[in-house]
């Protein structure tokens, strides 16, 4: 009788199976990841401890593709703004992962010292230490939101009943599906930076 040959597992495969699983399921258990690799748990735990591990080596994965700041002497605008453009874009492919990432404590080391270097450029821009983490939850949130806006249908609203002129026109003159959320996202960038300049207790550097 010829023996199954067991799967062999590494880090990287079980990272490749549970974002496969969260982009299918939006979700991830143990019992579901052990499926989809055809191994037991027990295999899985050999590897990680567990799902909250499962989830920060994800983030780290996405944070590996940000565009950090360069803590140069450009201007900082600049460099939140490519940072943005990066972070949004590396949510926006997996959608479903991002309430995962939300749910828990950020640990990994890497993700922290990127988060570090947002902090530094805030700081050295002129910002007040006591509020450089709130921009730093402003920008999550927007990237954050911005990402899921990315991900979601062409027709976001449906509306032709004439019950509703005012978004019927501006459904007709806005730019439509990945053209509108673009649009959107560049204008609502350009909003939070100035806003963010405006506060600023001197110029910025």
């Amino acid at each position: 009788m010829v023996q199954r040959r067991r799967r062999l597992l590494d880090v990287e495969t079980i990272l490749d199976a549970a974002l496969a699983c969260i982009d299918e399921r939006g979700r991830l258990t143990m019992a579901d990841l052990a499926a989809r690799l055809g191994a037991s748990a027990s295999s899985i735990y050999h590897h990680v401890s567990g799902r909250p591990e499962i989830v920060e080596l994800l983030r780290e994965r996405l944070v590996a593709r940000l565009e950090l700041p360069r803590l140069d002497r450009s201007e900082w605008g600049s460099q939140v703004a490519a940072y943005m453009r990066s972070y949004r874009e590396a949510l926006a492919e997996h959608p479903n992962l991002i309430p995962l990432l939300s749910e828990q404590t950020m640990t990994a080391g890497s993700v922290l010292l990127g988060y570090d270097r947002v902090a530094a450029v805030l700081g050295a821009a002129g910002f007040p230490e006591d509020q450089v983490m709130l921009w730093v939850s402003v920008l999550d949130s927007y990237a954050l939101g911005a990402a899921l806006d990315l991900a979601a249908p062409d027709e976001v609203w449906r509306a032709g009943g004439g019950d509703t002129p005012a978004l019927e026109a501006a459904l007709r003159a806005a730019p439509q599906g990945r053209a509108r959320a673009d649009a959107a996202f560049e204008l609502g960038l350009e909003a939070l930076l100035a806003g963010m300049r405006s506060r600023l207790p001197v110029g910025p550097v």
